[in-house]
């Protein structure tokens, strides 16, 4: 049998043999051959106006409809999706129907959240809207079985919502769910000085850190959020002043856990409010978030000082969750009653009036009726005007979800009794005929009056005057219900200014320049100065800086030309 290579080949022509065409004679024959027109087919390659091939989508210029869930933090990451997606020219709309894409920021805390996340979704792909989904749902379980084939973009990954947005508008499918690094550390997110549109132009959300150290049993945040990280204190007053400069009259530090803040970066919350204190005006005020008891016990002292200053409101947020030590000790909670009590009596010792809200949990696994009683106890004694009544559910993946579950009805009743004890009491009664000052910073939902707070951040219910928008008035109470006081302005009081700076129009991008912020007005009218900053560095950011400089038309031409470009190579390649 001959072998597989019975000689060796010393040329590439040695391949060819005798009976082969020489090239001459294949030119000849060439002239023989007659071009076969193909019919195009009338289903393949047909693109309608309503969807056009991918290549000739012109991003920017799609409505984008944004929906959130969920906590101050989550909040604030809406606000700066929105914000850059506007400053790269997409529009924000507040009609669902009318939007080309809708982002859904979602939260994990509780079933219904999610719940209603899922439906959104559904109801998205019904409409044929395209979809990006954020927040912690997606960013804790990705591989769900109803987030397959969609867009995700991850907690930490915000400043690339541009990116993310205008890929998914041509029809692919993003996922940037990666943690920020800096030599290795995690760093809290994205920068600070990003383009943001806040819901409320008077109200400035500040996240301080993100994630938290401990590791409760029922939490899925945590899944979401990861461990503590903490921005720069530098970073965060320049936040705070830039926000002054636009108008802003009130700050909120929000955080998983504001009490564990810089405890990675070797620093605390004090030395942090310290320094911001310093950068408030005079009629704008700064409220906490929730802190946890273990965190806030090490600094009560500073905290008493700093929750007495005139420009801070004295107020804390400080969840006990049960006053069953054994419960809490199921839930990993790293305190017990008599830590949360110590921090309550003392701090309504030194700070007269404070108000202390704090959050509940009905039916966690393994509460008894006894342990369910002490937690009732506690409300009744403490009589909190602010209370977050919670009823259990077992988030999958987390601990608490495969232990032994209090029966749906036990659960249900307890909620009942304890929301029948917190409306038994009226906590703010014994203040009707007092003067208040109070800062005016929105409409109440049924739009009959502006709401206001006061000292103690109670909500306080006042004319709508226009006049007394994001102002320091002082009020005299005549009214007082479960969860308000309305009061009536002074007429010879002195009004209080946070800023002379107009506050921004709702829906404006905050953290642009002048000439950006004229750009986004103009469109193709205007041409950026040599000189003009947009004081962004993350890759999304380049390319609005860039959407920015460019006049709109001029992008528009260069969009059709590379899509004309396409077609013509398609249309090349396929003749030969």
């Amino acid at each position: 049998m001959p072998a597989a290579c019975e000689s060796v080949l010393e040329d590439i022509e040695d391949i060819v043999s005798a009976q082969d065409l020489k090239p001459h004679e294949r030119q000849s024959v060439r002239k023989n051959i007659f071009p076969k027109v193909r019919k195009r087919s009338s289903h393949k390659n047909i693109h309608t106006d309503d969807d056009p091939p991918s290549d000739s989508i012109i991003p920017g210029a799609q409505k984008i409809w944004i929906r959130t869930w969920g906590c101050s933090h989550n909040n604030s990451d809406g606000e700066y999706m929105a914000g850059q997606l506007a400053a790269y020219g997409y529009k924000i709309t507040e009609n669902s129907a009318e939007a080309d894409l809708w982002l859904l920021n979602s939260c994990t805390v509780k079933n219904p959240a999610e719940d209603h996340f899922r439906n959104s979704i559904k109801k998205a792909q019904e409409g044929n809207k395209k979809v990006v989904l954020a927040g912690c749902v997606p960013q804790a379980q990705p591989r769900q079985d109803y987030l397959k084939g969609l867009s995700i973009i991850g907690v930490q990954q915000i400043d690339r919502v541009v990116e993310v947005v205008e890929e998914t508008i041509k029809g692919h499918s993003v996922r940037l769910l990666g943690q920020k690094k800096d030599n290795g550390k995690r760093l809290g997110g994205a920068r600070l000085d990003l383009p943001k549109i806040r819901k409320n132009p008077l109200i400035e959300i500040i996240s301080i850190n993100t994630g938290c150290l401990n590791a409760c049993t029922y939490c899925k945040t945590k899944h979401a959020r990861g461990d503590l990280a903490s921005y720069p204190i530098e970073e965060l007053v320049d936040r705070a002043k830039q926000s002054f400069q636009e108008g802003v009259c009130e700050i909120w530090l929000t955080s998983e856990d504001t009490g564990a803040y810089g405890r990675d970066i070797g620093t605390d919350l004090p030395t942090l409010l310290w320094k911001l204190v310093e950068a408030i005006p005079e009629g704008a005020m700064l409220r906490l978030g929730m802190t946890n008891p273990p965190y806030i016990l090490e600094h009560l002292e500073e905290m008493a000082k700093i929750l007495n200053h005139p420009r801070v409101y004295a107020f804390l947020h400080i969840p006990v969750q049960s006053a069953s030590d054994s419960v809490l000790m199921d839930m990993k909670r790293e305190y017990c009653v008599a830590d949360f009590k110590q921090v309550v009596d003392f701090l309504k010792e030194k700070v007269p009036g404070i108000t202390i809200a704090t959050d509940i949990i009905c039916g966690f696994p393994g509460e008894t009726d006894e342990d369910f009683q002490e937690t009732m106890k506690l409300v009744d004694q403490y009589r909190f005007p602010s209370l977050f009544i919670n009823q259990f559910y077992p988030r999958p993946g987390t601990p608490a979800a495969k232990m032994h579950q209090v029966p749906a009805a036990v659960k249900k009743q307890r909620t009942k009794d304890l929301s029948q004890l917190f409306h038994s009491y009226n906590p703010y009664n014994h203040k009707v005929g007092e003067r208040q000052r109070v800062l005016v910073t929105e409409e109440s939902f049924d739009c009959n009056y502006y709401v206001a707070h006061n000292r103690f951040y109670e909500q306080v219910l006042v004319p709508k005057d226009p006049l007394l928008m994001g102002k320091m008035v002082e009020v005299n109470i005549y009214e007082a219900g479960k969860h308000f006081m309305k009061g009536q302005p002074v007429s010879d009081a002195r009004v209080y200014t946070a800023s002379i700076t107009r506050p921004l129009a709702k829906g404006e991008v905050s953290g642009l320049t002048e000439e950006c912020r004229h750009a986004l007005q103009n469109g193709s009218h205007w041409k950026a100065h040599p000189s003009a900053e947009i004081p962004l560095k993350t890759p999304a950011s380049s390319r609005m800086a860039l959407q920015l400089l460019w006049p709109q038309e001029g992008l528009k031409i260069l969009s059709i030309s590379l899509a004309f470009l396409a077609v013509l190579v398609t249309f090349y390649y396929g003749r030969m």
